[in-house]
């Protein structure tokens, strides 16, 4: 069953930063958020109450949902779908398999796990990864720049999604169902991204386009409702740490289709990067001595 949900959760992943780049064009990157969360949001919720598995939940718990919403189905992807206008899709896959790294510190911040110096050297060759694919920007000092710019949305985007992280492992260790959390956080987040176009006066206009259509629809059921399921389901059962190992085989599907529909441009210092940063998380998820577990902060 775990090796399933690394499967599904890869393959999914994988394609769903070339369908945010197709999402890239008339309509606003936020409004185009908003509607494909809103969509998730509308038939999740449909099928679980014709299925009868949406649960009520108490309003003192909701403040988790609240967090999940945030940072998993808002603000983590404003920084994604305002990064794709600056660099490629695969380029943001490769960021966000720093995800794993970010997890081992917010593992310590929150719940005390300390990184072994096997992670902490896994990271170091993650980090030096994405550096050697953004070198030629980082060297020139052009940190206003379009690829600098999209290299630190996509970081900010990364940490938001491994805070989701959090939220999400405190409420399963809590005995808390992965498709009810799902429902009420993406009503959350949808709600605020709608929330945040109406105060930045945005219309909220459709591309009446089969590429955009496609792909809102592609990344609002198998991109939101299936792949977020799957991959909460599998920081449960083994942990948000072990769970972003996922994240290794990302960008090596995203890249593939990148290079394919962007013409992503492979050089030797790129394939450096990539390689170091997935070889970073490779370290990571050596194996290696159990720890025992602490409890969550989190309260």
């Amino acid at each position: 069953m775990t090796a399933l949900l690394y499967l599904s959760t890869v393959l999914i992943w994988g394609t769903t930063w070339l369908a945010i780049a197709f999402q890239v064009g008339d309509v606003m990157v936020e409004v185009s958020a908003f509607y494909r969360f809103a969509l998730a949001a509308f038939i999740q919720i449909s099928v679980m109450l014709i299925l009868g598995r949406l649960k009520w939940v108490p309003l003192s718990q909701q403040k988790w949902f609240v967090l999940q919403g945030l940072f998993l189905f808002c603000i983590n992807f404003l920084f994604f779908y305002n990064s794709a206008i600056y660099i490629s899709s695969g380029l943001i896959a490769v960021v966000f398999s720093l995800s794993t790294v970010f997890n081992m510190a917010n593992n310590f911040i929150f719940n005390s796990l300390k990184p072994s110096s096997r992670s902490l050297f896994g990271a170091s060759l993650g980090i030096t990864g994405v550096c050697a694919l953004f070198w030629t920007d980082l060297i020139n000092g052009d940190w206003t720049g379009s690829n600098i710019t999209g290299l630190l949305l996509a970081i900010c985007g990364t940490y938001s999604f491994s805070l989701g992280n959090m939220v999400s492992q405190h409420q399963q260790k809590q005995g808390r169902d992965v498709l009810t959390a799902n429902s009420y956080a993406l009503v959350y987040g949808s709600v605020t991204l709608g929330i945040w176009g109406l105060l930045h006066g945005y219309t909220f206009e459709l591309e009446l386009t089969t590429k955009y259509l496609g792909s809102l629809l592609y990344l609002a059921v198998p991109g939101t409702i299936i792949g977020f399921a799957m991959y909460l389901r599998l920081i449960g059962r083994v942990g948000a740490e072990k769970a972003a190992y996922s994240t290794v085989l990302f960008p090596i599907v995203a890249l593939s289709l990148s290079t394919i529909f962007e013409g992503y441009n492979w050089t030797p210092l790129a394939l450096i990067g990539v390689g170091l940063a997935l070889a970073g998380n490779l370290v990571i998820f050596a194996k290696k001595k159990s720890h025992p577990v602490k409890q969550s902060a989190l309260t």
